[in-house]
């Protein structure tokens, strides 16, 4: 077996083996490359039988719309189910409040959270990979959560030679990550073996950004420059696919996946700590996150 078909092994019997022990689970599907390449890897998994669970995206409403075109797009062609647990929706009715700085990332815990509850999902399926950040390197592949959807250290289960304990307790959840031995260049390389359509966002194009942090944004209706930040025309891709309001452009001329890979190939900065502003918050961002029950 090559190295990939080692790795598609793997994801898959992730996969079946929640399939196996848990009545039901649901895959969160954002239209972003890992979650596609792990609805894919689904797809063949269960093949030529129907997904055995639903999709779940958490809509801030700072989506890229060439994101939400292609999700809907995939979720029609596959004749899949898609609930979509809204964050618009909890901010217009008081649960959340807007924040200053006009991101909503940290606002799409609550959503999930309830989410899971309300579909009774045992198991959640997540494309978090161990090579993005320090938060997700020690992660297991099933990450056990407590009946308020948070992650506690000395509760994780050891998985020796790829045996999975499902076991839990009425309210606890498992988050599932079928990707978790992957790199960002495995997820690329097999994107082009598979030949995987990939929202056109993912490739160089000409855009209108502003730099803030050191980041490349694009304005939309989640806010705009500042009076000391001026927008400019800029041929650039996205690494990473999220609220519009924390994920910057990189400013590249791959615009084929074989230039891709040859560009990421070259870096020595990862995706989420060149494109990611939620990440920059804190040293513990995505740790404080874990805890309170989001990733």
């Amino acid at each position: 077996m090559t190295h990939l078909e080692m790795l598609e092994a793997e994801a898959a019997h992730i996969f079946r083996e929640v399939a196996g022990e848990f009545d039901r689970s649901t895959l969160l599907f954002s239209g972003g490359k890992d979650s596609i390449v792990m609805l894919h890897v689904a797809l063949k998994a269960f093949a030529p039988a129907p997904l055995p669970f639903s999709l779940l995206h958490v809509d801030t409403g700072h989506n890229f719309p060439e994101v939400i075109a292609y999700r809907d797009r995939i979720v029609e062609k596959h004749g899949l189910r898609l609930d979509v647990a809204s964050v618009q929706s909890y901010i217009d009715e008081g649960t959340l409040r807007e924040r200053p700085d006009g991101t909503r990332n940290p606002l799409q815990t609550l959503p999930l959270l309830d989410a899971v509850r309300d579909g009774r999902f045992g198991a959640v399926f997540g494309g978090g990979r161990r090579d993005e950040e320090k938060a997700r390197a020690k992660e297991r592949v099933f990450s056990l959560r407590d009946e308020f959807g948070g992650w506690e250290p000395r509760r994780q289960r050891p998985e020796l030679w790829q045996l999975y304990n499902g076991h839990h307790l009425p309210g606890e959840h498992f988050r599932v990550f079928p990707l978790s031995n992957w790199t960002e260049l495995d997820v690329w390389q097999y994107i082009e073996h598979e030949n995987i359509e990939l929202p056109e966002i993912y490739f160089a194009h000409w855009r209108e950004v502003f730099q803030r942090d050191g980041m490349w944004l694009a304005p939309g209706e989640w806010g705009g420059p500042r009076d000391d930040e001026s927008v400019r025309e800029r041929r650039v891709r996205y690494r990473t696919v999220g609220d519009m309001s924390c994920t910057g452009a990189v400013d590249s001329s791959a615009a084929t996946v074989a230039e891709v890979i040859t560009e990421i190939s070259a870096s020595r900065v990862t995706e989420r700590g060149a494109s990611r502003a939620d990440d920059r918050m804190s040293e513990a961002a995505m740790e404080d996150r874990k805890r309170e029950g989001y990733f």
